[in-house]
């Protein structure tokens, strides 16, 4: 594992929607990140990601399109975080469009941002052609010195913003000396994947972990379109929150860039550590829940759910006897998703949402439990025994030998993987495979982790068996 540079500051991209802040963004992070898309105020959290092509390492962020950003509930919230980005950035890169010219909000965000006190570089974009270079002429009227006529799209002029950008960055924050270098090699966080229906309260989870409006929360559903990344410090532990976008039913999307965010969202599933089903209680588990928790299921991820907005449920009596029905109701209907814990919580008071990180920690510290061979082995003859596997043709599963196999990351959060030798692979049913499940959960019960049982013949003359996903909670493969 390599160590991280060190950012040196901050650089906020700002302007109005559709200039191409985002594709400027994901130009500077070197991948994409946030959606770029033709329709204006897409971008409509504030997202941030180190930015490493530069002399020195800087964090970028990337905010909303400030006024006119589509949906007009979203101008004010989406202006605040801007404004945020402002206050707490050392360079501020103002974009504009040269090939749509200059607009009066490119001339009121200029006469704001003349006061800040972070310095401003003017990036006038869409110099796509050699034919387009005339177009900055436009905006020398807004006053700024500094001014890079560039294309986010071709990477047109990017090194000439990256030396404005170090030119800019103050000189408290120049890398250190050789000799005061940290020598140690930084913590990788921990990657929890916010998922879950549209405005079932991922982005007020989220804010209420950081007690701070980092993500616009809104009522509207589809609010958060990227998937935002949040570092986040707690207790000495280094936790990297995802909001992702609410997946909805494809036939439901209202625009080809909700799409595009459920894809994005599949895929932060997918590089995530643990993912954290987020389910409102006010409509109880629906078909579009069980979906989801289907794809983290299908990506064989650790799990936890919380079941949110508790406050507006909760009972003015028995509210623990409630908390367990509830909890109750919603494992029968997460049937196979029963190894994740389930908790009952209110992101908008802070109900019980500390309890989070205790459910963390307990997945944590049993990812590094291990059943030992001699005790599996026992386990799982005695389960044999009890319950002899059915009969599939003439033929019956045997099982020679068990194991459980190391993972692939040491210290890390994945799936529990159990090789079987056995005498045919493909004569382990579904059925019996999740009892085998549950007999050697009952001996660890591992919370929060899929359990993987992987059959191989005993001898290479019985053949070689083909993988064999099974659905539910276990997949067996033989190889």
């Amino acid at each position: 594992m390599d160590s991280k540079p060190e950012s040196v500051g901050r650089v906020a991209i700002v302007g109005r929607p559709n200039v191409g802040k985002s594709a400027l963004f994901n130009r500077l992070a070197g991948r994409n990140i946030a959606i770029v898309h033709d329709q204006p105020g897409i971008t409509r959290d504030r997202l941030a990601a180190p930015c490493t092509k530069g002399r020195r390492p800087f964090t970028v962020w990337d905010t909303g399109g400030i006024g006119g950003a589509g949906e007009n509930e979203l101008t004010a919230p989406v202006r605040a975080a801007a404004d945020t980005a402002m206050r707490e950035s050392d360079v501020i890169l103002l974009v504009v469009d040269a090939q749509a010219g200059l607009t009066p909000i490119d001339q009121e965000l200029a006469r704001i941002l003349r006061k800040s006190k972070s310095p401003v570089v003017l990036v006038v974009n869409k110099i796509d052609h050699q034919k387009h270079e005339d177009l900055d002429t436009d905006f020398a009227r807004l006053g700024f010195g500094n001014s890079i006529r560039i294309s986010a799209a071709h990477g047109r002029g990017l090194p000439s913003l990256l030396e404005a950008i170090d030119a800019l960055l103050p000189q408290s924050k120049i890398d250190p000396p050789q000799g005061n270098r940290k020598s140690e090699i930084e913590e990788v966080p921990l990657a929890l994947a916010i998922v879950g229906r549209p405005n079932a309260g991922k982005s007020s989870l989220i804010n209420s972990i950081l007690r701070d409006e980092r993500t616009i929360v809104s009522d509207l559903p589809g609010t958060t379109r990227d998937a935002v990344d949040v570092l986040y410090e707690r207790e000495g532990e280094k936790f990297l929150l995802i909001d992702t976008a609410g997946m909805r039913q494809r036939s439901k999307h209202s625009t080809s860039v909700e799409v595009f965010s459920v894809m994005r969202a599949e895929r932060t599933i997918r590089r995530a550590d643990l993912c954290v089903l987020v389910i409102d209680l006010t409509s109880g588990v629906t078909g579009q829940d069980k979906k989801i928790a289907g794809l983290i299921q299908k990506a064989e991820k650790p799990c936890l759910v919380i079941l949110n907005k508790w406050d507006r449920v909760k009972p003015p009596r028995g509210a623990k006897a409630a908390i367990d029905q509830i909890i109750a109701d919603s494992r029968e209907n997460l049937f196979f998703l029963e190894y994740a814990p389930v908790l009952v919580a209110s992101a908008l008071t802070g109900e019980n949402v500390d309890q989070l990180f205790r459910l963390i920690t307990r997945i944590r510290r049993a990812a590094q439990k291990r059943i030992g061979t001699g005790v599996l082995n026992r386990l799982l003859r005695a389960a044999f025994e009890e319950n002899p596997p059915p009969m599939i043709g003439t033929r019956r599963l045997k099982l020679f030998y068990a194991a459980q196999a190391r993972g692939e990351d040491e210290g890390g959060l994945e799936a529990l993987k159990f090789v079987l030798f056995v005498n045919q692979p493909n004569l382990l049913s579904d059925t019996y495979a999740r009892y085998l499940e549950r007999r050697i959960r009952a001996a660890e019960p591992y919370p929060g982790l899929p359990l993987l049982l992987s059959c191989r013949a005993r001898s290479e003359s019985e053949g070689r068996a083909s993988e064999r996903p099974k659905r539910g909670g276990t997949r067996f493969d033989a190889s």
